[in-house]
């Protein structure tokens, strides 16, 4: 290892651990992963496989592979923390799963590097600092969409980038790094603008396309639904507003664009349709799959749910908000059928 070279601890190999944390094994970085036993023991047979064709800087059009050889899979936080003292560790998992994440971390927190939380919502640095320390957090975001094929198989559907707060020793480092590894990293000096402005993102025709059972596409095509969509995300421009959080652009996505629409004329809504609602392909958003896969989980309250809960602390109305998260719990909770609203938006609408 050089000086510059950083030693890893990436918690899972999903989408984005393995994206981020392959890229950098890739790029000469010692990357620990810790995984459950089945995953793990499967991780080690046959390693990693990432398909960053899409980017034409790597110069390639096949998938790159990365022999387990080169890198471990442990099966246990206990045993991954044995190959240590790590720099850093990359923190992907979904919003839902950082609980119990947190309760396997907190025994062994004097062990642990300091984290770069690169999740979806708000609420997800505050909870791992109560365990290691607010000094031991570092705000981050990835707009890159990436694909999992399986566990350790990933596909780079759209390159975009990464964001990192500039509130830690580590921040500057960790950006040099990103972008030899080609991850378009950028540094943000309020963690809090970006982590909002990246939730801003992730609220628009997520909820409303896993309650109706629609794409993004055919939502922002109702201009009653376009409308609808456009009052949630001025519910969360409120709230940023009253908590002086900016709107900022990310590394690859428009932002103030976003922004600017929700409020709009309602003429400006093919823009719309052509940016948000065909942006993802053909590809439903997070919760729908999360929904309809059955899975029993849903990030609805950390991020509907989280402007919400900052909406009453600033005294905002946010009933759309309200409405979207509490009917998705409700669907994923199995206390109504995911048949109710499907393909039925005039019932959704009604409800407000």
């Amino acid at each position: 290892m050089t000086k510059n070279t950083l030693k890893i601890l990436s918690f899972g190999a999903g989408a984005i651990g393995t994206y981020v944390g392959g890229s950098l094994a890739l790029a000469g970085h010692e990357v620990v992963f810790v995984e459950r036993p089945q995953i793990a023991e499967t991780l080690r047979a046959r390693g990693l496989r990432l398909d960053l064709s899409l980017d034409a800087r790597r110069e390639t059009s096949a998938a790159e592979l990365l022999p387990a050889a080169d890198i471990v899979f442990a099966d246990s936080l206990n045993k991954a923390l044995d190959y240590g003292p790590f720099d850093i560790a990359l923190f992907a998992l979904k919003s839902y799963d950082t609980e119990s994440a947190l309760e396997g971390i907190a025994p062994l927190a004097d062990k642990m590097p300091p984290v770069l939380c690169l999740q979806n919502g708000v609420n997800n640095e505050p909870a791992i600092a109560e365990i290691l320390g607010p000094e031991n957090v570092i705000s981050g975001t990835v707009t890159s969409a990436i694909g999992r094929r399986d566990a350790g198989d990933i596909v780079l559907e759209k390159l975009r980038g990464i964001g990192i707060a500039n509130e830690h020793p580590l921040s500057e480092r960790l950006v040099r790094a990103m972008n030899a590894a080609l991850l378009n990293a950028k540094l943000y000096e309020r963690a809090v603008d970006m982590k909002w402005s990246k939730m801003l993102t992730n609220l628009v025709g997520n909820a409303t396309s896993a309650i109706l059972d629609m794409s993004p596409a055919e939502i922002f095509g109702r201009k009653d639904l376009y409308a609808f969509e456009m009052w949630m995300l001025s519910e969360a421009l409120s709230v940023m507003k009253a908590q002086n959080i900016a709107v900022v652009n990310l590394p690859g996505t428009p932002v103030k664009l976003l922004a600017f629409l929700a409020n709009a004329p309602l003429w400006l809504r093919p823009l719309a349709l052509k940016k948000l609602g065909g942006g993802r392909g053909g590809k439903m958003p997070s919760f729908h799959i999360d929904l309809h896969v059955g899975r029993g989980k849903s990030e609805v309250d950390y991020l509907n749910g989280a402007v919400v809960r900052a909406g009453k602390k600033e005294n905002i109305p946010t009933p759309i908000n309200l409405l979207l998260n509490e009917t998705l719990q409700a669907m994923t909770n199995h206390e109504i059928s995911i048949e109710s609203y499907a393909k039925k938006p005039l019932k959704l609408l009604a409800s407000v």
